[in-house]
């Protein structure tokens, strides 16, 4: 079915559209129960120690990344790719953040969320003020966190886990494994047009665009 030359799903019964719609429901619950299977696998993935001589620079000062728990056992850290001197301003780790919701959630599961980055504050805090953001964003430059992270010049979510004094990594991942957190494309991947990017399995005649071309900072969009 089109209408003004779009395409657009079937239009079908009620009774056509529940039966389809439980269908996929068993699928959804598989995977479910696959996604409950690897987060399981991955509460049991061994870890190693730390060294605890990081300097990073944040709006109260300098702090270790003994620091960076604020008193809480667990610690999320995403690497947000901002380079010393550069002007480049990533949509992708942009949109990540604004993705971010309440933090207070995850204090009470004696979590902290923070980002960390190469630059210097003098250039995190500005842009940081313009985007609005209140997650606490710290400063790794002149060490080699992100690089000793897996991250380098790119970005990467790493999970690290405090017994006392002792600090550990337990997780890092990147790319598409970053990419199942954003709740806004979690959303599209419930519509009929999806993200509506053309590596989509899609329908003919959807509307798709190329990757990242159609991604913004949140003040640039138009619409």
């Amino acid at each position: 079915m089109t209408t003004n030359n779009r395409a657009l799903p079937q239009v079908v019964s009620e009774d056509e559209w529940q039966i389809a719609r439980e269908k996929l429901l068993i699928k959804e619950k598989e995977l479910t129960r696959a996604l409950d299977a690897l987060a399981a696998e991955r509460r049991r993935l061994p870890m190693v120690r730390i060294g605890n001589d990081y300097v990073f620079e944040g709006p109260n000062g300098t702090a270790s990344l003994l620091d960076l728990f604020d008193g809480r056992r667990q610690l999320i850290v995403y690497h947000f790719m901002m380079e010393p001197g550069s002007d480049h301003r990533c949509r992708g780790c942009s949109s990540f953040v604004d993705n971010i919701g309440h933090l207070a959630h995850l204090n009470a599961r004696d979590t902290t969320l923070i980002l960390v980055s190469p630059a210097p504050l003098s250039q995190i805090e500005p842009y940081k003020k313009r985007m609005g953001w209140t997650v606490p964003w710290f400063s790794s430059n002149g060490d080699n966190f992100n690089v000793d992270c897996g991250a380098g010049k790119g970005f990467g979510l790493s999970v690290f886990l405090r017994d006392d004094d002792s600090v550990f990594r337990t997780y890092y991942t990147t790319a598409r494994g970053v990419d199942r957190i954003r709740a806004d494309f979690n959303f599209l991947d419930l519509t009929p047009f999806g993200r509506q990017e053309d590596w989509e399995d899609s329908p003919e005649g959807w509307p798709q665009t190329p990757p990242y071309t159609w991604w913004r900072l949140h003040d640039e969009y138009e619409v």
